[in-house]
């Protein structure tokens, strides 16, 4: 099963709320919605992350399983206008394939997801560009960069 991160577990997240343990917090960041649950346990079991953990998180709604993307019907496919996305758009993409790219560094990445986790728009997402570079590679970020407008 995969689970993504709800927008309560979000907030929660970067509150730093007392619902999460230092050890939810940990394995929270890896739920991006494209990794399994198996594959989460297999890179936490160092940190003693049991299922009951993650459990907990589905239970207190800071986790999901990620709803699939509405197929948009015909009238939907004429209207719409490539690259004309706003801000916001592009903030939501942008941190959606961030974290997955600091997410893959595993826990030796952990301040790095932080970081971008903690990004409040484009801008310090494209603050955070050069770290990610340095950390994974250019071809790695170059989508990233390309999707932030910074070639």
């Amino acid at each position: 099963m995969r689970y993504a991160k709800t927008e309560a577990g979000q907030n929660a997240f970067k509150q730093r709320s007392s619902d999460l343990s230092a050890r939810q917090r940990a394995v929270f960041i890896l739920f991006d919605g494209q990794r399994t649950l198996a594959d989460v346990l297999k890179a936490t079991t160092g940190l003693g992350i049991v299922e009951a953990d993650i459990e907990d998180l589905l239970t207190k709604g800071f986790l999901q399983p990620p709803t699939p993307a509405p197929q948009p019907g015909p009238a939907a496919v004429a209207q719409a206008v490539p690259d004309q996305k706003t801000d916001a758009q592009v903030f939501t993409q942008a941190s959606r394939l961030a974290t997955q790219l600091s997410a893959q560094m595993g826990l030796r990445g952990f301040r790095l997801n932080l970081a971008v986790e903690a990004a409040l728009n484009n801008d310090d997402l494209v603050a955070l560009l050069p770290k990610l570079t340095d950390a994974l590679g250019a071809e790695a970020v170059r989508p990233l960069k390309e999707l932030l407008g910074n070639n």
